[in-house]
C-alpha cells in the first residue's frame, strides 16, 4: 500500500498545495497517540524536551509524535513505530507540579522515514505526510459509534481540550475513538496506519462489541 502523497492541513485547516517533506523534525514517542485534528495534552521535564519546546517555538514549527513499541518513554534507546502525527503546540504553561505542560493538536499523519538521535538524546527524523484521508459520511451499520464518542468526550479532562468535532464525519469519528477508547496499543497503531475512514470504523465496531 502506498501511503506518501500530499496535501496537508495547514494551520488555518485549509489543505496545501505542496507538501514539502518534514526535514529534521523532533520525533516524540509516547505511550499515547494523537490523530488529525486532535488534543492531547503533554508534560514536559527532561532537558531534551524542553529545549525541543523552545525550538519550536522559536521557528513556528511542530514535531512528530509516534506510539512507543518498546520502552519506555523517557528512554532515549526506546524504539518506535514510523507512522505517526505531526503536530503544533497551540498551549503552554507552567504547572503546579514545577513541570511545563503543553497542549498539541494533530495537523497531518505522517511516515517517518529517516531516524537519528541528536547529541541530547532528542529522537530526531525526515518524515513525508500521508495522502489524506476522504471526508466521508458515517453509514447507518456504524451510527452508534458518534454515540459511543459524545459520551466519551464529556470526560472532564478530554471536555477540557476543546477539540472541534465533527460527528457526521468518518474520519473525525473514527480519529477520536481510535485516541480515546482502551484498547491495545498495538491495536490503536493498526487503527493508526489505515488509510480508509470505514475501514476503521467496521474495525472500531468489532471492537466495541467485543469489549461488550
Amino acid at each position: 500500500m502506498k501511503f506518501i502523497g500530499c496535501y496537508p492541513f495547514t494551520d488555518s485547516g485549509v489543505k496545501s498545495q505542496v507538501a514539502e517533506p518534514l526535514m529534521h523534525v523532533p520525533i516524540f514517542p509516547l505511550n499515547s497517540i494523537v490523530l488529525p485534528r486532535g488534543r492531547i495534552p503533554l508534560q514536559l521535564f527532561e532537558p531534551r524536551y524542553i529545549d525541543m519546546l523552545t525550538r519550536c517555538l522559536k521557528e513556528d514549527r511542530g514535531f512528530v509524535v509516534v506510539l512507543l513499541r518498546d520502552g519506555l518513554e523517557t528512554n532515549s534507546t526506546a524504539a518506535f513505530y514510523d507512522i505517526g502525527t505531526y503536530v503544533r503546540i497551540i498551549d503552554f504553561q507552567q504547572l503546579e507540579n514545577g513541570m511545563l505542560g503543553i497542549t498539541v493538536e494533530g495537523q497531518s499523519k505522517v511516515a517517518v522515514v529517516k531516524t537519528w538521535r541528536a547529541p541530547d538524546g532528542l529522537n530526531m527524523g525526515d518524515a513525508e505526510y500521508l495522502v489524506e484521508e476522504a471526508e466521508l459520511a458515517i453509514p447507518e451499520a456504524f451510527s452508534e459509534l458518534p454515540v459511543v464518542l459524545k459520551a466519551l468526550l464529556k470526560h472532564p479532562v478530554v471536555n477540557d481540550l476543546d477539540m472541534n468535532v465533527s460527528f457526521s464525519d468518518a474520519r473525525d469519528v473514527g480519529w477520536r475513538l481510535t485516541e480515546l477508547l482502551p484498547l491495545d496499543k498495538q491495536e490503536k497503531q493498526r487503527l493508526v496506519e489505515l488509510q480508509d475512514p470505514l475501514e476503521r470504523l467496521e474495525r472500531l465496531h468489532a471492537l466495541l462489541e467485543a469489549l461488550e
